[in-house]
């Protein structure tokens, strides 16, 4: 993988911009905002999508693999820090002396000096993102935006809007969060969660502080999470403000009611407003407080604001629901982090009824894996009545010795309880014949665990389930 140089300087001018791994939402999303600035666009990704036909049908030129002779007439080559250092339009382009920047760099330079409001934490950054996105866009705002994931009602991850708004979520992963001149940031959480990247969890933290401390504007923080907490400690911005189930939050959530789509009050200054939903999970009426909150802070009064963010429908790959075969729903989830994974799954019960949750999990890094593969295992565990655990799904990174899907799958106390297969269609086959009806199956990851789905659906289509032995 490439660490992203931020002391790069950026090109004045852009006028044909080629994409390395332009097939990902945010790189995807990123091109799509490059072509509605009249910039030339070309890009290859290892695989086809749908996004790279999107990004066909709006005039871009796309590749299907790597190849130096890509790079065509381009100026500047926007990547991320999942390539290689090996990749030949990465190697040519440096070669040629092009402007070679990454996607944040890339994004910062669209955004110019417009006002902007930054989302970062470990989770809840692309729903919240969706939510002030489309909330503003009901209040008769028109914001330019880049989100992590696709907004169900917009069917797109990015927008370039007419007003002098920008609306992104902030990647911490790589430090790059601190690269924006951010008005306002909201924090959803602080979870050390990409220690390879800062080395320690006083440097993560210090991080955070400094992307908070920068904010122009107005610092929105959670109240509730730890990491939070910890990092407002710290801060020495003037203007902020916590949100929470917390007594001691700014604008707190009570009366949270999960019975389908989530219902809740939030409270500021005396003011009390109810709201529901239309997406479920008590984390979804923690993250409309966040986003009521960023609301606010931009100028918004509590109750338009929360009507306002009533009307979001969610994101694609947040608790999906791809078909139903046999009376068994296949869902799909992002969630590729314990905290997320417990969320997704708590969600999910509040709408099974008298069904159960067949959690079929891929883990997400090698790293990731390692460092908390007991953690999974006991969220799993607790949380979904059947595991099948896949292998894991490397992204960037090269292998390590004894890391793989079977590390969660034999953490679990009760081994009856789980199932590690990494042959998919094997692993698609088993579900099928445990799952029965009115049962729900719910991917969980951030790879490409989603492309399972058509063989899950196939396989109940063609078997009858089995009970699981008792207790599960």
């Amino acid at each position: 993988m490439i660490r992203p140089d931020l002391s790069l300087p950026l090109p004045e001018q852009i006028e044909s911009a080629h994409f390395i791994g332009i097939g990902g939402s945010g790189m995807s999303g990123l091109a799509r905002m490059f072509l509605e600035r009249g910039i030339r666009v070309s890009g290859s990704d290892r695989a086809d999508s749908a996004a790279l036909r999107d990004l066909a049908a709006r005039g871009a030129r796309v590749h299907v693999g790597h190849d130096a002779a890509n790079l065509g007439d381009a100026d500047t080559v926007v990547h991320t820090g999942a390539i290689w250092p090996e990749n030949p339009e990465y190697v040519t382009a440096k070669e040629r002396g092009l402007a070679v920047i990454h996607r944040s760099q890339a994004l910062h330079w669209l955004i110019g000096g417009r006002r902007l409001v930054s989302v970062a934490g470990a989770h809840g950054k692309t729903t919240s993102t969706g939510m002030i996105v489309t909330a503003l866009q009901r209040l008769g705002a028109d914001p330019t935006f880049i989100n992590g994931g696709v907004i169900a009602q917009l069917g797109a991850s990015s927008g370039s809007g007419s007003d002098d708004l920008v609306v992104i979520e902030a990647d911490e992963s790589d430090g790059t969060f601190l690269l924006y001149d951010t008005a306002v940031a909201l924090i959803t959480n602080v979870d050390p969660d990409h220690l390879d990247h800062y080395g320690s969890e006083e440097a993560f933290d210090a991080a955070f502080t400094r992307f908070a401390d920068r904010a122009g504007e107005a610092v929105v923080i959670s109240a509730d999470d730890a990491g939070a907490r910890r990092i407002r400690e710290r801060l020495t911005h003037p203007g902020i403000v916590s949100f929470g189930e917390a007594s001691d939050a700014d604008l707190r959530v009570s009366a949270i009611e999960t019975d389908g789509p989530v219902a809740f009050t939030l409270t500021r200054d005396g003011v009390s407003v109810d709201g529901r939903l239309r997406i479920p999970g008590a984390h979804n009426a923690i993250n409309a407080a966040g986003a009521v909150a960023v609301l606010m802070s931009l100028g918004y009064a509590l109750e338009p604001a929360l009507r306002a963010v009533e009307d979001f429908g969610g994101t694609v790959r947040r608790f999906e629901l791809h078909g139903v075969a046999r009376g068994v729903s296949v869902y799909d989830d992002y969630a590729h982090h314990p905290t997320e994974v417990a969320a997704a799954l708590a969600a999910a019960r509040t709408v099974v009824g008298d069904g159960r949750i067949i959690a079929v999990h891929q883990p997400h890094t090698y790293s990731r894996t390692q460092h908390m593969f007991r953690e999974f295992a006991e969220v799993l565990e607790s949380h979904a009545d059947h595991t099948v655990v896949l292998d894991v799904y490397g992204a960037r990174e090269d292998p390590i010795p004894g890391v793989t899907g079977e590390l969660v799958s034999g953490a679990f106390a009760d081994p009856g309880r789980v199932h590690f297969v990494a042959d998919w269609q094997s692993a698609a086959d088993y579900t099928a014949t445990v799952a029965r009806d009115g049962d729900y199956v719910i991917t969980l990851g951030c790879g490409n665990v989603y492309q399972i789905i058509p063989q899950v659906l196939d396989a109940l289509s063609r078997t009858s389930g089995v009970a699981l032995p008792s207790g599960e």
